[in-house]
């Protein structure tokens, strides 16, 4: 099947620490300059006309990381969730987060939530932000959901199909991604949407996140777009 532009883009938005070391400059600066790409991109996004993106934020491994460096990165969520609320709105943005919100600060989370409330109508754009997040987190709390509702008699175990497990996902009203794009040179999803990008393409670019650019993203959909994608079928002959 040949491509056109992707209806769902997720990024795994990698090396904001090595950007910064790579300058001598604070981890910090990194994950600062790397919230300014962010902003950019959504922009260019948007010009492009993708309707969903969904960015690897924050991970549930990432709770190991120095407690100075997770303190960083909490503040400029709050920052960037209090400054960007504004911007949403007049781009058309409305914002998701996906993830285990139990670990984030009792701020955060009311932040979090005023936001998704405020731009529920907004429909140029749908960003997913996935923030304390692990794939094998998500699918285990699904199977247990789904393990509940049979021992609880409203499931029979007979009825339990794909369709029916993906509800109980983060991501049940959002189309799976078309695109994973993973920057920093790294060839891995690090347990990010384990099951939703399944039949995903993926692209995987040389740069830091903080030097990803319009002209990356571009770059990554044309890549893309030369794929034929077979969902498991068998290629098509001429």
């Amino acid at each position: 099947m040949k491509t056109g532009i992707p209806n769902h883009i997720a990024v795994i938005m990698d090396g904001n620490g090595r950007w910064a070391k790579a300058r001598h400059l604070p981890r910090a600066f990194g994950h600062r300059k790397g919230a300014e790409a962010l902003r950019e991109l959504l922009k260019s996004a948007i010009e492009i006309g993708i309707p969903y993106m969904t960015f690897y934020s924050f991970s549930s491994e990432n709770w190991s990381r120095p407690q100075s460096e997770i303190n960083d990165i909490m503040g400029l969520l709050r920052r960037y969730l209090q400054s960007e609320l504004a911007t949403f709105h007049k781009a058309g943005i409305r914002l998701k987060v996906i993830g285990d919100r139990s670990r984030l600060a009792d701020d955060i989370i009311l932040l979090i939530e005023d936001a998704e409330r405020q731009t529920s109508d907004n429909d140029k754009l749908t960003v997913v932000m996935a923030l304390s997040y692990g794939g094998r987190q998500e699918i285990v709390e699904a199977a247990r959901n789904v393990a509940l509702k049979v021992q609880s008699g409203s499931l029979d175990a007979t009825e339990i199909s794909e369709e029916l497990f993906e509800k109980e996902l983060y991501t049940k009203d959002i189309p799976d991604p078309d695109l994973l794009i993973r920057t920093s040179g790294e060839m891995r999803i690090s347990n990010f949407l384990l099951w939703q990008l399944a039949y995903s393409e993926m692209v995987f670019v040389e740069k830091n996140w903080p030097d990803f650019t319009k002209k990356d993203l571009l770059f990554a959909i044309e890549e893309y777009q030369k794929r034929d994608r077979r969902y498991g079928s068998a290629a098509e002959t001429a």
